[in-house]
């Protein structure tokens, strides 16, 4: 469908894409990873068409269409949200001149070429999109596709100005899925989205008719979509067939073969070296001398390519906090007639590990402000426990720092304690190293400065962090170093995330954010999730399920205040009866997750080891048993989180 050949882009002496080649064929869905910087978005724009580049070319039918999303800086004006969505359909006379187009094209192919079949398959979808873009439906697709991305029936006819940047990225996310391009090209399109809206765009994109290239910072999002990666480092465009965790296998695979043949070429150009200086001097090798050095200019030399730098940091120390952390109590916050908390409760204990979720605009941001306290409240109270020390990671925390003071200043200022050759130790973790200290805030990347963000949390040790989107602007690598540092403070945390992978693995709790209050539940983000989609399934599935309920006393609980103690113990023994055989179940099955993920540990030691793909068949066989096992893992997790909901249901 679309073919990169050759492209080549230079900034000064850096090479951005050298030589990229590769194909994007109908309905791929393709992963476009890589380091901060490493030319992504570039990519994106150069087969948008809205960048050039300096040589080689983009090869595509006239009726292949694409549509770009980018980062951020749409918005639209004038409008109500229904109308500029509606524009959208705008391609409905481009589709059918494109079906025309595609016919011909197909008159004039051998139809046992490949771009015959290709063509035919083109042809067929975009008929399909012409079917679904009949008018009559397209008031109810528009409200289908607004819905799911979070807005309210409410907002069609607001004026898109009235509408955030985030929300606004959203109304241009619409129109572009409305749009149905045969290549979607989308460049961190989660960014924006909460939790639902990202669960929604998820299973949306799993069923778009056309092809997809898309940069994605959230593992779980990508894995559960893509079945191509490309990579993009140093120049060099390399393509995996699989998702993100593919990936990762296959090309520490690659790098390994990759060394082994490197390693064998040396030694072999080092032979042939060695030959031409003992024997330049003689006349009788004379011939054979020019013909290896000849040999040797020809030789296409392997390159290793040189491992990205990663952050590396763990939190310092805290002291100990008290057993409460911190708790508020009807807590009540308003921006002015807007109500954003209603009566919220919460205590946060010792060890707790909160991803916090909710729509947006349910404040969420805002609760994180009042427990770091810098935001003040109008009702309520907020208790900050014994001996509790609080960190705060503000979202835009990157954004606020002063532009015009050096990395190693910013750190400075903020310093309790520590000398010039600790502050630098804790920059040169996050990278900055040299007189990299001394660059000025305002010419660092989104990347950086998030970095230096993080590190001024690392001078001041805290026993509460408080993170508001930590992961925004660093990559798949650098989230991972974050999550293992985490994964190790021994104290409490909060987050606010809507990245699903990052959080899974080290929250063990979810705290909902709604209008009408708080909720904790047990668990991390896809417990949360599954309990919420079978809720959905449930309510769906019976239309008169939950009706309202008369309020008549429950006799079980109506007369347990007059009956006298022997009769309340009686009761307690018959509900705990009915509730031992599900503790004792829950229990079997968290002894079983436990072994299951133990496994899994030793098998991720294995991977992790340099000579462990030197035997293809354990290797492939670890591989195998890894995978199995993780299915295993998801299965008991499903298991434990129905016997919890039943436990609480019988609670």
């Amino acid at each position: 469908m679309i073919t990169l050949r050759n492209i080549t882009l230079q900034y000064g002496e850096r090479y951005l894409f050298r030589d990229a080649t590769a194909t994007i064929g109908a309905k791929d869905r393709i992963g476009l990873v890589g380091a901060n910087g490493a030319g992504k978005t570039t990519l994106l724009k150069l087969i948008a068409g809205v960048e050039a580049y300096d040589s080689g070319g983009i090869d595509k039918a006239n009726y292949v269409s694409i549509g770009y999303l980018p980062q951020d800086g749409i918005a639209a004006h004038g409008k109500t949200l229904f109308d500029e969505v509606h524009t959208a359909f705008s391609n409905v006379i481009d589709l059918q001149q494109k079906i025309e187009q595609a016919n011909n094209r197909l008159n004039e192919l051998d139809t046992a070429t490949e771009e015959y079949a290709e063509t035919l398959e083109l042809l067929g979808e975009m008929e399909l999109q012409l079917e679904d873009l009949d008018v009559a439906r397209i008031p109810s697709r528009i409200e289908s596709i607004l819905l799911g991305l979070g807005f309210q029936s409410s907002d069609m006819q607001r004026m898109t100005d009235e509408f955030s940047g985030g929300w606004q990225m959203r109304i241009a996310l619409a129109k572009l899925l409305l749009a149905q391009p045969s290549l979607l090209l989308l460049d961190e399109p989660t960014n924006h989205l909460d939790v639902e809206s990202q669960a929604w765009l998820e299973d949306f994109l799993r069923h778009y008719h056309g092809s997809l290239l898309m940069v994605s910072h959230d593992r779980a999002f990508l894995d559960s979509l893509i079945t191509r990666t490309f990579e993009v480092y140093q120049g060099a465009l390399t393509v995996y067939t699989g998702n993100y965790s593919k990936y990762e296998v296959q090309s520490v695979e690659r790098r390994a073969q990759l060394e082994k043949a490197y390693a064998k070429q040396q030694r072999e150009l080092a032979k042939t070296q060695q030959f031409i200086d003992r024997f330049r001097a003689k006349a009788t090798k004379a011939k054979q001398v020019q013909s290896r050095i000849k040999a040797l200019e020809k030789v296409e030399r392997i390159e290793i390519e040189q491992e990205a730098d990663q952050v590396a940091f763990s939190f310092p120390e805290p002291p100990r906090s008290g057993q409460n952390v911190i708790e508020v109590k009807n807590l009540r916050k308003c921006y002015g007639d807007l109500e954003v908390i209603h009566s919220a409760n919460i205590r946060i204990e010792r060890g707790d590990r909160i991803a916090v979720l909710g729509v947006n605009g349910a404040g969420k941001t805002t609760l994180a402000k009042i427990l770091a306290g810098v935001e003040p409240f109008q009702e309520g109270e907020r208790i900050v426990g014994g001996n509790t020390s609080i960190s705060y990671f503000a979202q835009h925390q990157a954004d606020e720092l002063d532009p015009e003071l050096d990395i190693f200043e910013t750190i400075e200022r903020v310093a309790e304690v520590g000398n010039n050759t600790s502050l630098r130790t804790i920059l040169g973790s996050f990278l900055f190293q040299g007189d990299d200290v001394f660059k000025k805030v305002k010419v660092l990347s989104g990347g950086e400065r998030n970095r230096v963000a993080l590190a001024k949390m690392l001078v001041q040790p805290a026993n509460f962090l408080i993170l508001d989107e930590p992961t925004n602007h660093l990559d798949i690598r650098s989230q991972d170093v974050l999550r293992g540092a985490l994964d190790k403070f021994p104290g409490t945390f909060l987050i606010v995330s809507h990245n699903r992978d990052f959080l899974d693995s080290i929250v063990t709790k979810v705290l909902e954010v709604r209008k009408d209050g708080l909720s904790l539940h047990p668990g991390n983000v896809s417990d949360y999730l599954a309990r919420l989609e079978a809720r959905r399934s449930d309510l769906a599935g019976d239309p008169k399920a939950n009706p309202p309920k008369k309020q008549t006393p429950d006799p079980k609980t109506s007369n347990a205040s007059s009956m006298n103690p022997k009769e309340q113990r009686r009761l307690r023994a018959q509900q705990q009866a009915k509730l031992k055989p599900l503790t004792d179940k829950l229990k079997k099955v968290e002894k079983e997750i436990s072994d299951l993920e133990s496994q899994q540990s030793e098998y991720e030691n294995l991977m992790a080891d340099p000579d462990f793909y030197k035997d293809p068949q354990k290797s492939q066989e670890v591989l195998s048993a890894y995978d199995a096992n993780k299915s295993k893992i998801e299965t008991a997790y499903e298991e434990w989180s129905d016997l919890s909901d039943q436990i609480a249901a019988a609670e």
